[in-house]
Order: structure tokens, then C-alpha cells, then sequence
């Protein structure tokens, strides 16, 4: 007989796991890398309907969307109506079979608007007026979203020429949760890409200095990292097909940084050299101010140029690249190491096959400044599946500590991403439950119950020192 869709026991299909869940569903929600506004979160507007809140920024559905063969004016054209949008995505759902956004649009049309409905072309109609009704009746905004979804804190992506301007009067209010900037330096070391040089104007302003060598711009990134940690930064991130090493003169640094300011190309193994050098320094000075970096490894960005000429970037056309990563990466945190330069680190893997080159590198650089100083991050973006969330566990588990294990994040644009939470806490206490039910770890219900209260919030604190 079929199990209930989404019922009490959603995944959950062992004695072991149901008692794990019980206690790893009560915990609250560090959201440690997420794409949130700071912006949006101080103004805290209601949205104008389930579409604006859904299907505003949302790549995952866009791409959904696309693959059923939808217009894009349904998907991102701006004088479409927010319910012709959602109409068309309705439309979508029942050919996801399989894909996780099912479930995620299931558990938050459950857990913030209390309707069960399975949506599609037919129920489309009454879901969006079910939902509009809950907008309107209240408890929609940024704030109260989180604060509903018992998030203790949030950690947003934001770039060193950033202002703060909006975590700095967040600071003053008195929010339930917190929510701290993390400082991402991506444009600062993408000196091959067209983006570098507008940014580094916009550095310059920020700074209120000019940027006229590499040493300089070592020293007024220094400064800002001074700045967010003022502000209580504690993660640090950074997005790279590859981790680069490749090694530099100063004085060759020097010509790299003048000729990409000067607006020459830069060739492929000039911009390796520039990027090892900046992150080397970086890491350094996270290391100094005990701040945690993060490496997002294995995208491949903009792929559909005709695409990107009519919507721009981070629309849903990017993919996972399958770079050879182990050896630069091997290096690159050894020279680190080697000098005692090494922050704790989080590294991430687009591209599962890398997921043991990964789980294998940890136990290489751990040490005593942090249990799993040297961290396998969730499966991101593509893997945040089923399949994906239990292959880095798995691996993670065969490789190292898994019980010391930082857990999931949103990586989100949407105030009503948290149920990602509940279907990893789900996918996690069900995996360390057949352990159980396979005879491989006993049935002691106190430390099962802590190791998943842990994996869902209390080793992140830890990890991260959010107090």
C-alpha cells in the first residue's frame, strides 16, 4: 500500500529515524550562506501576491519551467501578470516527478499557508486564492517569515564594496534573529572577467582611495574585512570552477594587476596567478580574525550566451563543470598550512564525482583549533536532492566525522526556503537510521537524537562561534 504523500513520516521509513527526526525538528535554523537581501529584510514588505513571492528570483523554477517548454514571458518577462506566472508553473508540477522542487513547493504551501492541496492547472486557481488570502491576511514579511521558520540567524552573500548600510541599521532593531554579513571577494579576484573593472571604480569609491597597485588593493580589502567583522562577519565565501596555484613574483603580480587595469586581456594563466595570490592573502587575514572560508567548487556560469544578452546572470544557465580540482587544491591549502595561514574551511563541491576527492582532502589539514576544522559542505545547488544530500553523507561518513558535520543551508533567494531544512533534517535522520536497521551503529536513542541535533544546528554555532 502507498505511503500518505507527504505524511507525518515524509521519508522517514525506519523506527530509528522517526525518533531521530523528532528531536532534530524542534532545532532552530542557522542559515549560514544564504543569497537573502539585507535590503529586504530592514524595509519588510509584504510581497503582492504568492507569485512575487515565489516565482520572483527563483532559478530553480525557472529552469523547471523551461524544461516543460514554457514561454519566457511566463517565466521572467516583466509585463507578465504574477498569475499568469503562476498558472504556467502550476502547469509544470506534475512532470517534476523526482525533481525536489515538488517537494519544496508542497512543504511551504504546508508549513506557511496551511493548504495540503497537491497543486497543478486544476487546483492553480483556488491554491492562489488561498494563498493570497494568508498574504493578506498578514504574517508575510521578510521578518516574520523568519522568525516563523525559527531562524536564529542568517548569514547573507554580500561584496567588500558593499556598504552594510542595511546590516548596520538591522543591527539597531531588536530582532529575534540575527543576521550578519559574509564577506564574498569573487569580483575582487575575477580579474579576467568584464565585471572587474567596473568593481574595482566601485571599490575605489568605497575606499575613497585610488587603486593603483596589487599591494593596494591587499590593503584596502584588509580594511573591509576589518569592517565586516565590526559588524559580526564570520563566514567568508568564494564561488571558483577550479581552486587555482599557481605561483607569482610580487613584481609579476604587480604587471598582471597594471595590464587588467589598464583594460589589456588577461590570459588564463595571468588571472590563476592574481587569484592564488589574493586568496592566499585572504585566507590569511580570515585566519588572523578566526572567520571561516568557504570554497564553492565547480560551476560553469552563463552557458546560454544569447540568454545572458537578453536576462543577465543568475537566471537559471549554469551548470556544473568537471575540472580536474584535487591537486591545486591540495596545493593551494598546504601553502597555506605550511605558513599556519590556513582558516577553517568549508569546501563544496558542485560536481558529486569530486565528492571523496573532497571527503578524502579534509583529513589532510584537520586540526586542533576546531572539531572537523576542515569541513565536506552540504550538497549544493544541483545536489540538494535525495540523492545528492545522502552521496555527500555517505561519502562523508566513509571518509571522516560525520557526527561533527556543519549541516545544510539554503543558499536562497526566498524567504520561504527554510522547509529545505526539514527535507535535509528528513534525509539525514532517515540515512543514520539504516545504519541502525543495518546492524552498523547501535540503537542508542540518547546519542542518535544528539548527533542529529547536532548535524541541524548545534555544531554550526559551534563552528561558526555564533553565541
Amino acid at each position: 500500500m502507498a505511503k500518505e504523500f507527504m505524511g507525518k513520516d515524509f521519508l522517514l521509513n525506519n523506527e530509528a529515524a522517526v525518533r531521530m527526526y523528532e528531536a532534530a525538528e524542534k532545532m532552530p535554523i542557522f542559515d549560514w550562506h544564504c543569497h537573502l537581501s539585507p535590503k529586504e529584510i530592514y524595509e519588510n514588505k509584504e510581497p503582492a501576491d504568492i507569485a512575487e513571492l515565489w516565482l520572483g528570483g527563483d532559478h530553480y523554477k525557472w529552469r523547471a519551467m523551461r524544461s516543460c517548454g514554457v514561454e519566457e514571458k511566463y517565466i521572467t518577462g516583466k509585463d507578465t501578470a504574477g498569475y499568469e506566472k503562476f498558472k504556467a508553473f502550476a502547469s509544470c508540477m506534475p512532470s517534476l516527478i523526482g525533481n525536489p522542487m515538488y517537494h519544496w513547493c508542497h512543504l511551504e504551501l504546508r508549513r506557511y499557508f496551511g493548504i495540503e492541496d497537491i497543486l497543478n492547472a486544476d487546483s492553480a486557481d483556488a491554491i492562489w486564492k488561498k494563498a493570497n488570502a494568508a498574504i493578506k491576511a498578514g504574517g508575510f514579511t521578510p521578518r516574520e517569515l523568519i522568525a516563523k521558520s525559527n531562524v536564529a540567524c542568517v548569514c547573507t552573500t554580500d561584496d567588500p564594496a558593499d556598504s552594510l548600510e542595511y546590516h548596520q541599521l538591522l543591527a539597531k532593531e531588536n530582532l529575534p534573529f540575527k543576521v550578519l554579513p559574509a564577506y564574498r571577494p569573487d569580483k575582487a579576484l575575477g580579474i579576467e572577467m568584464p565585471a572587474f573593472l567596473p568593481w574595482l571604480s566601485d571599490m575605489e569609491k568605497r575606499a575613497g582611495t585610488a587603486i593603483n597597485s596589487f599591494a593596494k588593493l591587499c590593503e584596502v580589502l584588509k580594511d573591509r574585512i576589518d569592517f565586516f567583522a565590526s559588524l559580526g562577519c564570520r563566514a567568508t565565501d568564494h564561488a571558483f570552477a577550479y581552486v587555482p596555484c599557481e605561483e607569482a613574483d610580487a613584481e609579476e603580480l604587480e604587471a598582471i594587476f597594471a595590464s587588467a587595469k589598464a583594460g589589456a586581456k588577461v590570459t588564463d594563466e595571468q588571472a590563476d596567478k592574481y587569484k592564488t595570490a589574493l586568496l592566499r592573502f585572504l585566507a590569511a587575514e580570515y585566519a588572523k580574525r578566526d572567520m571561516v572560508m568557504e570554497l564553492h567548487i565547480g560551476p560553469m556560469r552563463n552557458n546560454n550566451t544569447k540568454m545572458f544578452r537578453e536576462i543577465g546572470p543568475d537566471a537559471g544557465f549554469d551548470s556544473l563543470d568537471d575540472q580536474l580540482i584535487a591537486r591545486k587544491l591540495s596545493r593551494f591549502l598546504d601553502s597555506l598550512a605550511v605558513n599556519d595561514n590556513l582558516p577553517r574551511t568549508i569546501l563544496f563541491t558542485l560536481n558529486p564525482k569530486d565528492n571523496y576527492v573532497l571527503g578524502s582532502m579534509l583529513g589532510n589539514f584537520q586540526g586542533p583549533e576546531a572539531e572537523s576544522k576542515i569541513q565536506f559542505g552540504s550538497a549544493w545547488w544541483f545536489n540538494d536532492n535525495i540523492d545528492g544530500m545522502r552521496e555527500q553523507m555517505k561519502a562523508l561518513g566513509n571518509l571522516g566525522a560525520l557526527a561533527k558535520f556543519v549541516g545544510m543551508v539554503t543558499d536562497s533567494r526566498s524567504f520561504v526556503s527554510y522547509p529545505r531544512h526539514e527535507y535535509f533534517r528528513r534525509i539525514m535522520c532517515n540515512l543514520l537510521g539504516e545504519f541502525v536497521e543495518n546492524g552498523e551503529y547501535p540503537f542508542d536513542e540518547k546519542a542518535l537524537c544528539k548527533i542529529a541535533e547536532d548535524i541541524s544546528f548545534n555544531n554550526a554555532c559551534k563552528y561558526f562561534g555564533l553565541n
